[in-house]
């Protein structure tokens, strides 16, 4: 192991990373855990309804069973993230590792939708089949964390950093989508391009700055207070605005059950093999995600990015992962991962503390279980978000920078980034280039992540080594045999 190269044993954050305000093992005050917690949900509200939403639209399925769906995303996310930060035996990171539903499936998702229903069955039939595919590819990541240790060599500072990086990258993409619109501003401008309320415009611009200046600011602010609610200030100021403006949509609260009540297998499992085979894929790029968005939860929250804690960390962070998308699956939605821009939240606001996580956890399944109260949070304008958790993407590249920034940059690792960061960055921009690919190739191809890491991966395990790195590898082995190395 090169001077340099890798954290040692137990190492940290460095000096000159941002202070935080509370560790993982701290537990802050009730108001202040509180405050952070709401700020965690606000930032994954949307993108764990999203996918829901996408998928139940192509489906066709009528209002209570969409809402129902949608509801369990929200549910098994708390559900899911009270696993990860409590630790249930082997299963959990112990980390402050908040649960949301994955986009990585969307795209397969939908060309499974899209072919079943060509083929005549209906949409019950089709959800079931989406649920089963779901359930049993579940089993990858459980699977995948238990020979997790044996992997120590291979994902090594180079490569989590870089996945690492990539996240935060790609992410920023999403962010500014929020931030001119989104879906629905894509929709209006296609119909009437001079509203202001279309993709780009210039009120959602001024509406998403504000928020983003006022997170910035706060973020950067000595007061503790200010620092801690930076995003829950700027939702709130840009909410505000966008009332006055008059652009909230509180229309559909009046469309939401009171109540969801979790049912076991409530729209049954299908399978079928072919089509199984690019879920599998996609779990098996998934996790090698997930590794780096472990890798970021434990170095913003000062936490060690080597050694056998850390590994522990990542093996009951990905097993959790897996035992959250089968209850997922069970509890009939889809599947459930350690996302990024959470990462973000704890470094804007220096609170790293896995107590946290309970709040974060017991809002959700509210959330979840009461659908009117997620309503209102629906009824915020797009780029408010947008605004919000722009700053936090760019936080999780920073995160990513921090961990390349221990890495001794020899020809061998400047070509291993700029590979990666190069195919990961082209596919994000460019998705439309993998459109003559086979779907199931593409499916895990198209996200950016995905790809750049497997690019480090790969190129870490076949690319030489420099000499003096090999000859330091033998000096290793042979020492620890127990035999001298003679020297001349």
């Amino acid at each position: 192991m090169t001077h340099g190269e890798v954290h040692a044993e137990g190492s940290h954050l460095s000096s000159d990373s941002p202070k935080l305000l509370y560790g993982l093992h701290d537990k802050p005050p009730f108001k202040d855990a509180l405050f952070v917690g709401l700020q965690h949900v606000c930032a994954i509200f949307i993108p764990i309804v999203t996918p829901g939403l996408l998928i139940t639209g192509a489906l066709g399925l009528d209002p209570a069973k969409a809402s129902y769906i949608l509801g369990m995303s929200l549910f098994v996310s708390g559900l899911g993230t009270f696993i990860q930060v409590r630790q249930i035996g082997p299963i959990g990171s112990g980390l402050l590792s908040v649960q949301g539903t994955s986009f990585a499936f969307v795209t397969p998702i939908l060309a499974v939708v899209a072919l079943s229903l060509q083929n005549g069955k209906t949409p019950e039939q089709t959800l079931a089949l989406v649920l089963g595919l779901c359930f049993f590819g579940s089993f990858i990541p459980i699977i995948l964390s238990r020979f997790l240790h044996l992997t120590r060599k291979i994902f090594t500072p180079l490569v989590t950093g870089t996945a690492v990086t990539l996240i935060g990258l790609c992410l920023i993409k999403v962010g500014m989508f929020y931030m001119a619109g989104g879906g629905k501003a894509k929709a209006i401008a296609a119909k009437a391009p001079d509203s202001p309320l279309a993709f780009g415009s210039l009120q959602n611009w001024a509406l998403a700055l504000t928020v983003f200046a006022i997170v910035g600011i706060c973020s950067a602010s000595a007061n503790k207070y200010l620092r801690m609610g930076s995003i829950i200030i700027g939702l709130f100021a840009g909410f505000v605005i966008s009332t006055f403006l008059g652009i909230t949509d509180f229309s559909k609260l009046g469309t939401l059950p009171l109540i969801n009540i979790p049912i076991p297998f409530r729209f049954g499992l299908g399978f079928d093999f072919v089509t199984f085979v690019s879920f599998a894929i996609i779990y098996i790029a998934l996790t090698l995600e997930v590794l780096g968005d472990i890798t970021a939860t434990s170095m913003v929250s000062g936490e060690p990015i080597e050694g056998a804690t850390y590994f522990r960390r990542l093996k009951g962070g990905i097993l959790g992962d897996g035992v959250n998308s089968l209850i997922a699956s069970i509890c009939g939605t889809f599947p459930i991962v350690t996302p990024a821009q959470n990462n973000g939240i704890i470094q804007l606001t220096g609170v790293g503390s896995r107590y946290v996580g309970f709040f974060v956890a017991a809002i959700l399944v509210v959330l979840g279980l009461f659908p009117i109260v997620g309503g209102v949070l629906l009824a915020i304008p797009t780029p408010v978000f947008g605004g919000a958790v722009m700053l936090m993407f760019g936080t999780v590249a920073v995160a990513g920078f921090n961990i390349l920034r221990a890495v001794k940059m020899d020809n061998r690792s400047f070509v291993i980034l700029a590979v990666s960061l190069a195919a990961g960055l082209g596919v994000t921009f460019l998705p439309e280039a993998l459109e003559h690919f086979p779907a199931g190739v593409r499916s895990v191809l198209e996200s950016g992540i995905a790809t750049g890491s497997i690019c480090a991966l790969v190129l870490n395990l076949i690319m030489p080594k420099p000499a003096e790195e090999a000859f330091a590898a033998g000096e290793l082995i042979v020492a620890e045999v127990g035999v001298p190395v003679e020297s001349e």
